[in-house]
């Protein structure tokens, strides 16, 4: 997934609580893409996701007056140009990221980015009172599946899960499957994972949505199942203008007990 402060951000604009009316859910809002000043002025979710790095701790604790959990934004498997450390880490970038001039996929078995990711960006955000961590790019071990890269992920979601606050993996399956096939279970490096584009689809080059292929669905499915039954929490994030699909979604992810968002565009503004 990809969520970004300034190109291209994800906020969610809509959740269906029914399947007549779509009107804004208050169990899960993502907000990865607003300042302060962009939030709606009713927001009120049980879980509520922003980019703490751009917040004040005065900000995160007004938040908290109608809000339940805060979780911070924290890209941990690339860096972009927009981050006023990029240039500091751009020596050990690996790759370009698709579908993303601005983003370089980083090195995360480097020491240098670990240290950097929990000995200066967590405990940045711990201090303005998050509750948790909404990690982002985990897929660098899909892109780079050597086991150094493994091994650096599982030492920075450990560190961060370490630190006590809520872990939940933004996407990520090929490391969350293989952590989980190693150690039957996944307490010690995250309470939940978030998928996107479970049941729809994103046509990147047209800029339109669509639904996903069966084959796609049921892995997905099935994924999300076994990281269910390892105690890990489920959140969705679909994408679609049709609505009649919205609410067979809504519908699917309530019979499983997994949380939704379903937007219907990939822009903040």
């Amino acid at each position: 997934m990809k969520n970004k402060i300034i190109s291209l951000s994800i906020l969610i604009v809509m959740m269906l609580t029914g399947c007549k009316d779509a009107i804004p859910g208050d169990d899960y809002g993502v907000y990865i893409g607003a300042e302060y000043s962009e939030l709606p002025e009713d927001a009120s979710f049980d879980v509520l996701v922003i980019d703490a790095q751009y917040y004040t701790a005065d900000e995160i604790a007004s938040l908290k007056e109608t809000n339940g959990e805060i979780y911070s934004y924290l890209n941990v498997g690339s860096v972009e140009s927009f981050r006023d450390y990029y240039e500091d880490y751009e020596d050990i970038t690996t790759g370009s990221y698709e579908n993303w001039e601005d983003e370089r996929w980083v090195d995360v078995s480097n020491p240098k980015w670990q240290e950097f990711v929990l000995g200066e960006l967590a405990p940045q955000l711990i201090e303005k009172d998050i509750d948790g961590f909404f990690i982002d790019n985990c897929d660098v071990y899909y892109i780079d599946p050597r086991e150094e890269i493994y091994a650096g992920l599982t030492t920075i979601l450990s560190g961060l899960k370490a630190t006590g606050k809520s872990v939940i993996v933004n996407g990520g399956d090929a490391y969350v499957s293989r952590y989980l096939d190693e150690n039957n279970t996944l307490d010690k490096v995250i309470d939940g994972v978030n998928q996107e584009s479970v049941y729809t689809s994103i046509n990147w080059d047209e800029g339109t949505f669509g639904e996903a292929t069966d084959d796609d669905r049921e892995y997905f499915l099935d994924y999300l199942s076994r990281v269910s039954d390892a105690g890990g929490e489920i959140y969705l994030l679909e994408y679609t203008t049709d609505e009649k699909l919205a609410c067979y979604i809504e519908d699917e992810c309530d019979a499983h007990g997994y949380h939704v968002y379903i937007s219907d565009s990939l822009e903040l503004k």
